[in-house]
């Protein structure tokens, strides 16, 4: 099997303008990868920018993706480790280009196996429930959503915090006053607090039952971490500080964090993520797989990959229920309220729809 061309698209999805402590997002900036054989398979991959967080946007995906389709034409697709050094060779960083090209190869290589990709990673089914994310907003709004989600279902809340430390405590109050506490509730300061900011406003969140804090600060702080799990009973979960299992071993050895998110768009794809996870695994560190703003095919990929990565046990699977606008996807994941399933096609399961591929802008390597 050879590679005999790539398709690039540029996926723009509308959506409701959803802020985080460092930017407003007002659609997905995702781009989406085919990679088509000289034989009747192909593979499909989806990644989505964002600034702020990774340093990449739509823009320098796809000309980054440009180049990664000129060094894999003519290749064979199912040497999966080989093609994947070759994009790490050429470019340093860049993980969230590269997360797109590593899930069309494995699509690819599940199909070409006639296995759904769970089943190629050797994976098992089990359930899993997301919960869902609150952006940032006033108390009073913010506390009004949480209480129409937990009346909708809701499995557990996920606030998004880093402002002022102590209009990011009274934003949760309002919560906990709006929902009471038999949800779990979850924040992430997405960097947004300094050191001493991170003490007062953990400190302060400490009668509210917070389940744990994703990255409080900036990952130049992160030899503070583990002075900062000492000033606090909120557990600390490193998000932006681990994009490899590189990253997770050092932060593991400090006793830096209680828990790690893994991300396709920080790991480069499900190659990595499932060595972050394994690493974690040996320092009795459990996982959560959270993502950007996929669309139901990338976040169908991220279920195969939980179902063979047992170390994941927090799953925040909910960004296209957090304000997307359309929905391009042929199968994918599914929602049962907050449970999540996918179908036992082979490979992931997903494709997005031909006439929405057609309204968007194209290049073919």
């Amino acid at each position: 099997m050879k590679i005999q061309e790539i398709e690039i698209y540029r996926l723009s999805i509308p959506m409701e303008p959803f802020v985080i402590a460092t930017g407003t997002m007002d659609y997905a900036q995702n781009t989406f990868i085919k990679i088509i054989t000289d034989t009747d398979l192909y593979g499909v991959g989806e990644c989505s920018a964002f600034p702020m967080i990774v340093g990449e946007t739509q823009n320098t995906c796809i000309a980054v993706a440009q180049d990664f389709a000129k060094i894999w034409k003519g290749k064979d697709p199912l040497a999966i480790e080989d093609r994947l050094a070759e994009l790490h060779l050429y470019i340093a960083g860049n993980a969230t280009i590269k997360s797109a090209f590593d899930m069309a190869l494995y699509d690819l290589n599940a199909k070409a196996a006639d296995l759904p990709l769970y089943k190629f990673l050797k994976g098992e089914r089990r359930e899993i429930i997301t919960d869902i994310t609150l952006g940032i907003a006033t108390a009073e709004e913010m506390a009004e959503k949480a209480l129409r989600l937990k009346e909708g279902g809701a499995f557990a809340l996920k606030v998004k915090l880093g402002k002022k430390p102590q209009d990011d405590i009274a934003r949760i109050k309002a919560i906990r006053q709006a929902v009471g506490f038999d949800i779990p509730i979850r924040v992430d300061a997405n960097q947004g607090w300094s050191f001493e900011g991170a003490v007062e406003a953990l400190q302060g969140l400490e009668p509210y039952k917070i389940q744990f804090c994703e990255q409080p600060m900036r990952t130049y702080n992160d030899h503070l971490l583990p002075e900062l799990r000492t000033r606090t009973i909120v557990p600390i979960m490193a998000d932006e500080s681990v994009y490899n299992h590189h990253d997770a071993e050092r932060l593991c050895k400090a006793d830096a964090c209680d828990y790690i998110n893994i991300k396709f768009s920080k790991s480069s794809g499900i190659y990595e993520a499932l060595k972050i996870q394994s690493v974690a695994a040996e320092y009795n560190i459990p996982c959560m797989i959270g993502g950007m703003l996929e669309s139901r095919l990338a976040l169908a990929a991220k279920v195969h990959f939980v179902y063979a990565a047992p170390n994941v046990k927090f799953y925040d699977l909910d960004t296209c229920m957090v304000g997307h606008l359309a929905d391009p996807v042929i199968g994918g994941i599914q929602y049962d309220g907050y449970k999540i399933s996918i179908s036992d096609d082979i490979g992931i399961g997903a494709d997005i729809q031909q006439e929405f591929l057609d309204k968007c802008e194209k290049w073919v390597i």
